[in-house]
């Protein structure tokens, strides 16, 4: 019973889903973190206490001091099978080429990192020229810099440009100077790598370390090591993850409806056909069966296709992933037989869940179903159906209104993303309903003034409502989702920039060029400003959790107040902001002069005193500091910007832009890749609604073959009747895209109107038209196309010969 060009359109479907699925699955089973080349010879790493935080923080482990940390490696190196114990020491330090920071180092984390020489112990680092450092002002450098040993190199430090020479090349990212130079530059310790004698058990060094460290810190080995991965690269691997994520479950999800749509189709152009077999003596159950085994045979062949398409699209997809930054530089592509076991059963099942609600309609098909010749659809659309579509309307309607009145930007995102859910699908309920109202209104547009084309496309639309509803579907749900979801992105990013503007006061502001900060030398230079962040660690017992991370920014308080105008302060001066003293925000339940104990970046337990307390939006952070505290205790700690009033000559490492530009890239990074992973995501939907759309238009194409050839013998050219059934699918399209953009476009002015009551500034509605005019396109080449073809080649033979039954 299984027929070739009925199940095509259910086989691309699923092929494709299943091309994704196991493109993403082998893509994550690839995206494990890895061990730091430069610990990979450190059989056992001992690794300071972690940060209370959540995983997907990516926060710093709290440090050792200078003196704990020498007591540790000390004691360390006393374990048996153990030949030394390494501090390694993490600072920020950058080579200059002709004058300027390389353009790759934006691009990796350790290519602006340095250590002490002795660290590169811990990766088996050789050196390629020259010689190890051996006093201050020395350097071992990347080869790929192009630096020769000997010659003069200036390093980029949080201090500002420094002169050293090159004794050395190795063929890795970052720099190495001498050991006493890195214990200035980074006297916070946060892992000690031990180098294993040979033959010695790596599990029992790493139990006596253990026994050594105690709760102070924790002892990897193995896989384990992986979690000293540079904090960007895990960041980066995380958030690569959630986009595989997102676009495999799209990917199922959608495939699973599209399918389940093409077999619904099936079973009802093939109600004469069951009706013969029911009538013959197949039972309700063996019709089901029968629709379920076409189903499984679909699932298996295209899930098959589908692996093996997706295996060999994994390493490009791979590398396109490490171009735009959803996978870190180390990243590698590896198959793994969970994920081509997994991805081999997706095919069957979807295709099973897809064919449930098509197999038990195919049961209900009666015997006199046989006997039946109208086509005609007897009712558009049933009373419990409109009462369940007007139900879901309303709470779609009801979601609104409360993202337009919630405090927080983020509830006003989920409500408006949940309030368009329930539209859409409300909407689509009550499509075949719709239809009628939305073709009338749109009569000028498939109507010429004495055309009988127009006339029989608009009244095959009012007539055959279901059809036109089976194709403006998803339509309607790709339109939808892409004007939402682009729009929200869009609109939420203006409305942040414009707030972050809002609040400075400052003509200009001196940011970062290809380096991760400022430097000292670089504020200096500016005379305006700065905001310096550095990490600390609240050690309050009675405030859980422990170690909590904290973001800090040093400030001077009165160029501070000067330059922002959101602070407000509730208690206290912000003018005693001096020495050992702190400002709290209000949510932190402080007040003036009460002791605030911190673990700073050089692992050092400082008391602070309480000084005054602000407003949880005067600030981006979680408190304030001294700037001359923050550099004492972090001497590697880099300022985000310098706000300044007249335009500058930037310093090396640095740019100026105005405010408005600054707001705007700000979060530029993080933008920049929620936009690409939109776009992924409005692709992925905006091809399986175009695949939707074409694949019910394909199948009806084979049951209007005598309607065709029917107008055809009534005087039609055949480019006329082609005509006819392109207009029916650009008419069924634009009923879509007309129905999604409403709906959307109701979630999105909730969106605004929470903006605008949070941010409390205008926020302009941004609509990336160019996006959604890709998406109506797509659709409606597809639709062209779908219907255009298949009618040129049934109307190949003369107007007389259809007629005849065979």
């Amino acid at each position: 019973m299984l027929s070739i060009r009925r199940s095509a359109g259910a086989f691309v479907a699923v092929a494709i889903g299943v091309t994704l699925v196991a493109a993403a699955t082998l893509l994550l089973a690839s995206g494990r973190p890895q061990v730091p080349d430069r610990l990979a010879y450190a059989a056992v790493v001992v690794q300071s206490p972690e940060a209370g935080a959540p995983a997907d923080s990516f926060a710093p482990t709290r440090p050792w001091s200078a003196a704990r940390a020498t007591e540790l490696v000390g004691r360390l190196a006393e374990v048996p099978g153990v030949t030394a114990a390494v501090p390694d020491r993490t600072f920020y330090a950058q080579a200059l080429v002709d004058g300027r920071p390389p353009a790759t180092d934006a691009q990796r984390e350790a290519a602006h990192q340095g250590h002490g020489w002795s660290s590169s112990r811990l990766g088996g680092l050789r050196l390629t020229a020259g010689e190890p450092p051996r006093q201050a002002g020395e350097v071992v450098v990347d080869r790929a810099l192009g630096l020769r040993p000997g010659g003069p190199v200036t390093l980029l430090t949080a201090a500002g440009p420094q002169p050293y020479t090159v004794t050395g090349l190795v063929d890795a990212p970052g720099v190495y100077v001498v050991d006493e130079v890195a214990a200035g530059l980074a006297p916070g310790v946060r892992a000690i790598g031990l180098l294993v004698a040979p033959g010695a058990d790596p599990g029992k060094v790493a139990e006596a370390a253990r026994g050594v460290v105690g709760g102070d810190g924790r002892t990897l080995t193995g896989d384990g090591r992986s979690a000293l991965e540079p904090r960007g690269d895990a960041r980066t691997r995380w958030i690569g993850m959630q986009v595989l994520t997102a676009t495999a479950a799209l990917a199922g999800f959608v495939t699973v409806f599209l399918v389940a749509s093409t077999f619904a189709f099936t079973v009802a152009q093939r109600r004469r056909e069951l009706g013969l077999l029911r009538a013959v003596g197949a039972t309700g159950r063996q019709v089901r069966r029968m629709v379920y085994a076409e189903g499984l045979v679909v699932g298996a062949t295209a899930g098959l296709v589908g692996l093996l398409a997706g295996a060999a699209l994994a390493p490009v997809s791979g590398r396109l992933l490490v171009d735009v930054g959803f996978e870190p530089a180390t990243f590698q592509v590896r198959y793994e037989l969970w994920s081509i076991v997994a991805s081999i059963a997706v095919g069957p099942v979807i295709a099973l869940l897809a064919v449930w609600s098509a197999s038990r309609r195919a049961a209900r098909v009666h015997p006199l179903e046989a006997l039946r010749e109208a086509a005609v659809e007897q009712r558009p659309i049933g009373r419990l159906r409109v009462a369940t579509g007007v139900l879901v309307v309303a709470a779609g309607l009801a979601l609104s209104l409360g993202a337009a009145s919630a405090d927080e930007a983020r509830d006003a995102a989920s409500l408006a993303l949940y309030a368009v859910m329930a539209l859409v699908a409300g909407t689509t309920v009550l499509a075949p309903a719709v239809v009628g109202p939305v073709v009338r209104m749109l009569r000028s547009p498939v109507r010429r003034p004495g055309g009988a084309i127009g006339m029989l496309v608009r009244a095959g639309a009012l007539t055959a409502t279901r059809r036109t509803a089976s194709i403006a579907a998803p339509v309607l749900l790709t339109v939808a989702f892409a004007v939402l979801v682009s729009g929200m992105v869009r609109t939420t990013t203006a409305a942040y920039a414009a707030n972050r503007a809002d609040n400075v006061n400052a003509g200009w502001v001196v940011v970062p060029d290809r380096a991760p900060g400022l430097s000292d030398q670089a504020i200096t230079a500016t005379g305006g400003t700065a905001l310096l962040p550095t990490t600390v660690f609240e050690t309050d017992p009675n405030s859980l959790p422990e170690n909590r991370p904290l973001t800090a920014l040093g400030v001077d308080p009165a160029g501070f107040a000067a330059a922002n105008r959101a602070l407000t302060v509730v208690a206290g001066a912000l003018g005693d902001l001096s020495g050992d003293t702190v400002v709290l925000p209000a949510s932190a339940n402080r007040q003036p002069s009460e002791p605030y104990a911190l673990v700073f970046a050089d692992g050092r337990v400082v008391s602070l005193r309480v000084v005054a307390v602000v407003t949880d939006d005067s600030f981006p952070g979680d408190l304030l500091l001294p700037r001359s505290v923050v550099r004492t205790h972090d001497p590697s700690a880099l300022a985000s910007a310098v706000y300044v009033r007249d335009r500058i000559d930037p310093p090396p490492g640095a740019r100026v832009v105005d405010v408005s530009v600054w707001a705007a890239e700000a979060d530029r990074a993080e933008d920049r890749l929620v936009w690409l992973f939109t776009l992924l995501l409005i692709g992925v939907s905006a091809g399986y609604g175009a695949v939707a759309v074409a694949n019910t238009l394909l199948m009806a194409a084979a049951g209007r073959v005598a309607d065709l050839r029917l107008i055809r013998l009534a005087g039609a050219t055949r480019m006329q009747v082609i005509w006819l059934v392109t207009a029916e699918s650009a008419l069924a399209v634009l009923i879509g895209a007309l129905l999604g953009g409403a709906v959307a476009f109701a979630g999105l002015l909730s969106i605004r109107a929470g903006l605008a009551e949070q941010v409390g500034v205008s926020v302009d509605l941004v609509v990336p038209w160019s996006v959604v005019g890709g998406v109506v396109g797509l659709c409606l080449l597809l639709a062209v196309l779908a219907s255009a073809l298949p009618t040129w080649r049934l109307l190949r033979h003369r107007p007389a010969q259809p007629l005849a039954r065979s």
